[in-house]
């Protein structure tokens, strides 16, 4: 097993070797030939002078231009890279063993072509290629894809891999978290997650910090294998090391938990899934389905408990849970069911709450989310917005007006937004205009110039109902700043799931998403449709009678009705 005190004590970030392409440089002889070549055409008895004194100025000039050529040249030498054209040398660099080898070590990967990569890796060993952090944190991927060896197929790439791994430290490459990574995986396909979460352990001896995935290769064996205080484990130090699981993780321990009939751990697991994941995938809900039907789930529970201690709980987060542990004992009712437009469960009749979202977070969240754009957009550019929005809201509401725009249509339509702006109007508490905020480009090229629009865009701009991000901004920024430091309605289609808003993370964003996102349909049978946030929160929930109501995620709940889940005990406190 590879522990922190077998790497060498010496160990120094290594250089990548560099191409050194050298070149002669041009002699002084060799220059003032040239040099002398140039002025033949002007020699001077072809000049058309007027006497022999000035024949011998022009003459002396020429011989002064041309002594100080050759000691420019020995003052200045041309260096071989500025000779060497750009295009040179990147071709050069290409075409060095180290990025052929990357290059075909990328394929290997892409294909999963284990022996082949362990052939590149022997071959360069051979040639004295001296491989760089990226040539091993390859190789050790690529090995780490391979299954489990067995007597009738026995696998080279997890034997070679350790191997491999060796070797890296003793070439003094540092290994990265990629590396401690790819080594865990590597360990997970030898069966011995024991190694894989050692690996995660030496990270901090190279002050390495773990990453998600650096945990899933233990945290999954150990799961696998039915080790449930191992897998706790590895949950306990990710929480140490401020690492937050995701829905695959937390579907591993509540599986791993159910197995060994440890209602507390679902418990809380089940609390871990509401906070951090909402709404869960379809593999998770039937996995909860099958804890509520099952007898240790029945079991589970007290007969009396604290009525005012349970509410005076739900209070104190906001509504939704108490998280004081299972209320009631014997079986569960468990039934899959639908919400109507208000939140009532169509089983049981209880109306599901909408939970409070704390305005200390709010100004927070507005505070984190100016800091995120000042590091991604031009900071002048964003702080004038800034005090825009300051002179001219608040607003009730902010639209995106080209994802808007641009629902069921080719081009941006005016006329489109422009009745989604009358009827944020209609709605408004203020009667007052909505805050449209489009890209300049939009502004002032395409339909803009139109005539009709053009007028529209004016009316709104005096309004002071119209903002145009500048050129090269990216205006997800500036209508989620508006929305949220207006507090007011945003509206757009948007499902706010790339990699901006995955910045913002998974606590207080999609609850602040639930709340505020106002989208649109637009058809020829119903025209235009605002839908309004939910009167309740989409997700998990836990009554004061120990009732639980579990959503299944849906990419789009306007064109699927979401399923869920209602468990309730058959009798109550």
């Amino acid at each position: 097993m590879l522990r922190a005190t077998c790497f060498t004590p010496s160990l120094s970030r290594g250089c990548c070797p560099l191409l050194v392409l050298i070149l002669r440089i041009p002699s002084v002889q060799r220059l003032h030939r040239r040099s002398v070549s140039s002025f033949r055409g002007y020699h001077t008895s072809f000049l058309p002078v007027k006497g022999i004194q000035e024949r011998r100025l022009i003459l002396a000039e020429h011989n002064r231009y041309l002594c100080t050529m050759p000691l420019a040249a020995k003052q200045s030498p041309a260096s071989p890279s500025e000779n060497l054209s750009k295009k040179a040398k990147k071709k050069a660099i290409q075409q060095s063993p180290e990025a052929v080898l990357k290059q075909k070590l990328d394929m290997c990967s892409r294909d999963g072509n284990v022996l082949e990569a362990l052939r590149l890796y022997d071959e360069a060993k051979r040639n004295g290629v001296q491989l760089s952090q990226y040539h091993y944190n390859v190789l050790l991927y690529v090995c780490s894809l391979s299954e489990g060896a067995t007597e009738s197929s026995p696998n080279p790439g997890l034997s070679r891999g350790f191997d491999i791994f060796k070797q890296m430290i003793v070439d003094k490459v540092v290994p990265n978290e990629a590396t401690f990574t790819n080594g865990a995986r590597l360990a997970v396909a030898k069966d011995d997650p024991e190694m894989a979460f050692d690996m995660v352990k030496q990270m901090r001896a190279f002050g390495i910090q773990p990453k998600l995935r650096s945990y899933g290769p233990a945290l999954f064996g150990f799961c696998k294998k039915g080790d449930a205080e191992k897998a706790y484990e590895v949950d306990a130090h990710m929480v140490e090391s401020e690492v937050v699981p995701e829905e695959p993780e937390l579907t591993a321990l509540l599986k791993v938990s159910m197995d060994t009939k440890n209602a507390d751990k679902v418990y809380e697991t089940l609390q871990r899934l509401r906070d951090l994941v909402r709404q869960v995938s379809k593999s998770s809900f039937d996995m909860i389905e099958e804890w509520f039907n099952s007898e240790a789930a029945a079991k589970a529970g007290v007969k009396k408990w604290d009525v005012k201690k349970i509410r005076d709980g739900v209070v104190s987060v906001g509504g939704g849970w108490h998280g004081q542990g299972w209320l009631g004992t014997g079986k569960w009712n468990v039934t899959r069911t639908e919400m109507d437009e208000n939140g009532v469960c169509k089983c049981c009749k209880e109306k599901l709450v909408c939970i409070d979202i704390n305005p200390v977070e709010t100004e927070n969240f507005a505070a984190s989310l100016t800091r995120l754009a000042c590091e991604r957009e031009v900071k002048a550019s964003f702080n004038q917005f800034q005090e825009w929005l300051a002179r001219h809201g608040p607003f009730d509401a902010v639209i995106d007006g080209a994802n808007m725009g641009l629902v069921n249509q080719r081009n941006l339509n005016f006329f489109q937004l422009n009745n989604i702006v009358n009827r944020c109007r209609q709605i408004s508490p203020s009667k007052r205009l909505p805050l449209v905020i489009l890209h300049k480009s939009r502004v002032h090229g395409g339909p803009a110039t139109y005539p009709k629009n053009r007028a529209l865009l004016e009316k709104w701009k005096n309004a002071g109902a119209l903002y145009a991000t500048p050129p090269g901004s990216n205006d997800d920024w500036y209508w989620l700043y508006a929305a949220v430091s207006c507090r007011c309605l945003l509206l757009t289609n948007d499902e706010m799931r790339d990699h901006l808003f995955q910045l913002l993370g998974n606590s207080f964003f999609p609850r602040w998403k639930e709340k505020h996102q106002v989208r649109i349909s637009v058809s020829r049978e119903n025209g235009l449709k605002l839908h309004m946030p939910p009167p309740y929160s989409i997700v998990i929930q836990e009554s004061e009678d120990g009732t639980w109501h579990v959503p299944m995620s849906v990419e789009d709940d306007l064109q699927t009705s979401r399923q869920w889940l209602c468990a309730r005990r058959s009798k109550t406190h």
